[in-house]
């Protein structure tokens, strides 16, 4: 049997899609592969996410959060098991690196486990203590903190290269 045609449109996240993105991201955080996050920070950051839909499904979800003037995290990056491979989590990469480029930031960066998937992607492994806005931020507040394992990955932006 042929798999149906699937989207490929990345579109902003509606408040109809808080339940589908919670659900996402916190199904990779029960396998440890990144923190899990309340029904209300999902909430409070919806106008962060991008989202792929089959329907009214959300198949796939990533954010971008600005940390301050010049960079922002693309974050809460998830596609659901059955969509893994399929160029859903670059669509949305490319997305949030797109509108941090409308935003006028001069670099994106991500924390991950899986550097290779960013590597492919133009970013280049970083020093997390590069990042102190985040580290202070956010990550002191983290159960991981400070022995997280997680690798910073960044990406400056053309515009800002060229500038």
């Amino acid at each position: 049997m042929t798999a149906p045609a699937l989207p490929t449109t990345v579109e902003r996240a509606t408040i109809h899609d808080v339940d589908g993105i919670h659900a996402l991201v916190n199904f990779w955080a029960a396998r440890g592969d990144m923190l899990p996050r309340t029904k209300g920070e999902t909430y409070e950051n919806l106008r962060d996410f991008f989202v792929v839909r089959e329907g009214e499904e959300v198949v796939a979800c990533g954010a971008l959060h600005i940390v301050w003037a010049d960079i922002a995290e693309v974050k809460s990056l998830a596609v659901s098991e059955e969509r893994q491979g399929q160029g859903y989590g670059q669509l949305l990469v490319r997305a949030c690196i797109d509108e941090a480029g409308r935003l006028g930031l001069e670099r994106v960066f991500a924390l991950t486990y899986r550097p290779e998937f960013f590597e492919r992607l133009g970013f280049a492994q970083a020093d997390v203590m590069e990042l102190p806005r985040k580290v202070w931020n956010e990550c002191y507040r983290c159960p991981k903190f400070p022995g997280c394992n997680e690798i910073a990955m960044t990406l400056d932006l053309p515009s800002a290269v060229t500038a």
